[in-house]
């Protein structure tokens, strides 16, 4: 049964994951698009209230997936925004709904911490990535930063909240 454990992104469970996610993306990004930009994350960015870094664990492997959320910039509207970063299953675990899993509890992490509204970024290239986005009720939208590595851009309204004491 898979579990979560908040940690920081500089633990190095996370850090494992984190360099097998950007070195699957050098070496899968589309020649065409130019080179895929690593941007390493940084431990504040993912601490609560400003955000929170998950892993997925089970009995038989120590760190299965990854991923995170920070909070960004409010909407002109003043919607509180937080943003999914780095999402990343290991290829051995793949296919047994993991990241259907974590995304649910990024957005619940996010709500907590007073979201109302979850927005990633993706590359069109990911097609597993898009289809789950869509699949969980991602809808398209504007892009809302100017990450040189995303084609597509994707937003989820969540209810905010109280953050367990």
């Amino acid at each position: 049964m898979p579990r979560f454990r908040a940690v920081p992104v500089s633990s190095p469970a996370a850090a494992d994951l984190l360099e097998a996610y950007f070195a699957e993306r050098r070496e899968t990004f589309p020649s065409g698009k130019g080179s895929y930009r690593t941007a390493s994350p940084v431990d504040s960015t993912f601490t609560p209230p400003a955000g929170a870094f998950l892993l997925v664990e089970d009995d038989a492997v120590d760190a299965l997936a990854c991923g995170g959320v920070r909070r960004i910039e409010p909407t002109p509207e003043g919607l509180v925004r937080y943003e999914v970063k780095h999402v990343f299953v290991r290829p051995e675990a793949r296919g047994r709904g993991l990241g259907r899993l974590l995304m649910a509890e990024l957005e619940e992490v996010a709500a907590g911490l007073g979201a109302d509204l979850v927005v990633l970024d993706t590359n069109e290239s990911l097609l597993a990535a898009g289809a789950l986005y869509r699949s969980t009720g991602y809808a398209e939208v504007e892009p809302y930063n100017d990450n040189p590595n995303a084609t597509t851009w994707f937003a989820k309204p969540v209810s905010p909240r109280e953050v367990a004491r």
